[in-house]
């Protein structure tokens, strides 16, 4: 079985975003989203497109695990600019948590950029993406998704 193989399905995904990054704001956005996900390379690899109607786009995933190395590497791309976008956030599965990282920009600022799933459950999980401006010291979440699954 993939590290990624609980999110193989169908997902009624609550998006929170926040509204403005790296100014300590806490108003968030809050929007619903539809994923689907599936698994390839026999659980070491996985794609999802999330629809995100009330906000015009769409976004996809792509997971590949290095065998050698055992870690994931992870690729976001979205329907308005239609590229992968770069670098990919890398990492593991440590105790039912995974966390992944990349060094990355954020409007033009340099950030250290982090993915975590937790809260895996075969009826729900929860993805949070947060940005640090400070060398890892702290960080600040500006996304999380909170999972359901459908069916």
């Amino acid at each position: 079985m993939g590290d990624f193989d609980f999110l193989v399905g169908t997902w009624d995904v609550t998006n929170r975003r926040l509204v403005e990054r790296h100014v300590g704001s806490d108003e968030w956005d809050e929007f619903p989203a539809t994923s689907v996900a599936h698994r390839f390379f026999d659980g070491a690899g996985s794609f999802d497109e999330m629809r995100c109607p009330t906000r015009g786009f769409s976004g996809s995933t792509v997971r590949t695990l290095d065998p050698a190395t055992g870690l994931w590497s992870i690729y976001w791309m979205n329907s308005r600019r239609g590229i992968l976008e770069l670098p990919p956030v890398v990492g593991r599965f440590v105790d039912g948590v995974g966390t992944f990282y990349a060094d990355d920009t954020d409007e033009g600022r340099p950030v250290r950029c982090r993915f975590i799933w937790s809260r895996i459950t075969p009826t729900s999980c929860r993805w949070e993406q947060a940005f640090s401006t400070d060398g890892e010291r702290t960080w600040e979440t500006n996304w999380v998704m909170d999972f359901a699954r459908t069916g």
